[in-house]
């Protein structure tokens, strides 16, 4: 056996809840004024969520209007105060009270960002990893894959059937490659262990959950040569009870599910968080970048998994450094350092260029919403822009 394992956390999730809420307030800001500029951290404990950090935007809003973006967005995600479970076991909207401790982006970053010859430089320096491999249809590696397969299975479940089982749920899935041959080569065996979570109402016995839950991850789509329901090991709700969830009974905070939003701990991942950002900041849109090209290098068949790192200086647009990593997998005489040069020299990555590439700067209920990716995972899902193929044609002039 060679095992890999990675997790997904539905939005229930008490980091997912600070991520989505930190987003729908991103969503607010950037909708009202293109040109806003957010930093603004969540902390979600108990009853309380806490927004900190930087905006500077011409949409001046309201510690009241905060409080009623943090409570949509609970509302959104599930806790509605419609389920079957009590106030003690989980969060009611009309009990969450919100503090907004807010400041203005430093001078010293705006004159950096914002230049006088309309360029746009980094609003941070820092380091971003763009993944992708063949071994799913959407260039994703395949554990993180079936976990969110699984999750938005349960989850969608729970959203419709909220008198049986909560939001607050996780997932995982351990794949087994036989070989670290076939890892390397992106050529999974099958799936060796899954575990799934989710919270259920008290008045139903752990038999039950466990037969909903198994028919649910039976009925998820799992591809049928890696998943055999009579070999396959799987845990659900392995302690035995799972009743008290969501943030009321674990804290949630900003940025701390890097792994889940990305990967899956199959490639390296940056230095900062994406959700709460805005576009400038490239801890998100150099993410982004990363990715789209990462994916055109092995949808174009260069390689079989590609890695593409790139690093920025506050205050400068070009990236201060493009490098492609194919773990040895490079196809058609090619090699990293012909695939770095190439990505450097046709495309500019500069913060403009993505934002004008993806539209970052225009999130709408049309194209993308930053709570939707939050809620989702910031890459993989095939309707966002920085997902798309577009650009195969530029690519294929390696061949």
């Amino acid at each position: 056996m060679y095992l890999f394992t990675s997790e997904v956390v539905a939005p229930g999730h008490p980091d997912k809840c600070a991520d989505i809420i930190a987003d729908s307030i991103v969503d607010r800001l950037i909708i009202a004024d293109s040109k806003s500029r957010v930093a603004s951290e969540v902390f979600v404990a108990g009853n309380h969520v806490i927004i900190g950090g930087e905006v500077t935007s011409k949409a001046n809003l309201t510690d009241e209007e905060y409080t009623q973006i943090v409570k949509d967005a609970l509302i959104g995600i599930g806790y509605d105060g419609k389920s079957a479970f009590t106030k003690e076991q989980c969060l009611f909207p009309e009990e969450v009270k919100v503090q907004v401790l807010l400041n203005q982006q430093s001078p010293d970053i705006n004159q950096g960002v914002d230049q006088e010859d309309g360029e746009t430089g980094a609003g941070d320096q820092g380091i971003m990893f763009g993944y992708a491999s063949n071994e799913t249809a959407d260039y994703m590696p395949a554990a993180i894959t079936y976990a969110r397969v699984l999750s938005d299975k349960v989850y969608h479940y729970a959203l419709k059937h909220n008198h049986k089982l909560g939001v607050d749920i996780k997932t995982q899935v351990t794949l087994d490659y036989g070989t670290k041959e076939n890892f390397e080569n992106c050529n999974p065996q099958s799936i060796h262990t899954i575990v799934v979570s989710a919270p259920s109402n008290e008045d139903m016995d752990i038999t039950e959950v466990r037969e909903l839950l198994q028919g649910l991850i039976d009925d998820a789509g799992l591809p049928t040569d890696l998943y055999d329901p009579k070999k396959t090991i799987v845990h659900l709700n392995p302690t035995g009870r799972y009743v008290s969830h969501s943030p009321l009974h674990d804290s949630g905070l900003t940025g701390r599910k890097l792994i889940v939003d990305s990967f899956g701990g199959y490639a390296p991942i940056g230095g900062g968080a994406q959700s709460s950002k805005d576009y400038t900041k490239v801890d998100r849109s150099g993410l982004y970048a990363g990715r789209w090209v990462a994916k055109h290098i092995v949808a174009a068949g260069f390689a079989k998994k590609c890695s593409v790192q790139l690093s920025y200086a506050i205050g400068v647009a070009k990236p201060t450094s493009v490098s492609v990593d194919t773990y040895g997998t490079v196809l058609g005489g090619l090699d990293d350092d012909i695939l770095s040069t190439f990505v450097g020299e046709n495309f500019s990555l500069t913060p403009n260029w993505i934002t004008k590439k993806f539209g970052l700067d225009k999130p709408s209920a049309e194209t993308f919403l930053y709570a939707d990716v939050a809620a989702r995972g910031q890459v993989g899902q095939s309707d966002y822009p920085w997902e798309k193929l577009d650009a195969l044609e530029v690519f294929n002039k390696l061949k």
